[in-house]
């Protein structure tokens, strides 16, 4: 139970500052093993990714302990309708090839900060009505902010994640993964 073999759906913000790789080191810390594959693309929704057929594939292959798939920030209307209806495609496919599925909640620009309960809202419901894994990145930053208001999280474009922000990330990635097979 110590080997996991992950597969990251999303886009920039699952590479940027190699999240996935930053998982894998946490692991290797915790005495875990864990290789990766990734499909990321930027600006790509689950939608995206759903329609282009590459993820779908992929899964299908199987082999994969996790999928864990992310989308943009989801806050409107629209865009948590879509994240809902990809999510469950995508759990579907999971469950046919015997992944657990996770879904890493971001967060909004730093523009949009406003939003950012809307973006856990978002995702935690997704997460729940599909009954999937949730790797919740965004209320880890929120909460860290609860904290130390001064801590900085974004990157330069006050969207992706700074260097902090994405080890936050990646430590709220591998606590899930950790905790589920453990």
């Amino acid at each position: 139970g110590k080997d996991t073999r992950i597969l990251f759906i999303g886009n920039s913000l699952t590479y940027t500052n190699e999240l996935p790789e930053l998982v894998k080191e946490t692991g290797k810390q915790d005495g875990r093993t864990i290789t990766y594959h990734t499909i990321v693309k930027p600006n790509y929704s689950l939608g995206d990714h759903w329609d282009e057929g590459t993820a779908e594939d992929e899964i299908e292959k199987g082999g994969y302990d996790f999928v864990i798939c992310q989308q943009g920030p989801s806050a409107l209307p629209e865009s948590q309708a879509q994240l809902l209806e990809y999510t469950a495609r995508f759990a579907k496919a999971c469950t046919k090839s015997r992944a657990k599925m996770a879904l890493y909640m971001v967060w909004p620009s730093k523009a949009r900060l406003f939003n950012l309960d809307n973006v856990i809202y978002s995702y935690s419901n997704a997460a729940k009505k599909n009954g999937i894994l949730l790797c919740p990145a965004g209320l880890a930053w929120k909460y860290a902010w609860e904290e130390s208001p001064a801590v900085a999280l974004y990157g330069p474009d006050d969207f992706h994640p700074g260097r902090d922000g994405t080890v936050l990330a990646a430590l709220t990635i591998y606590g899930t993964i950790a905790v589920t097979t453990d």
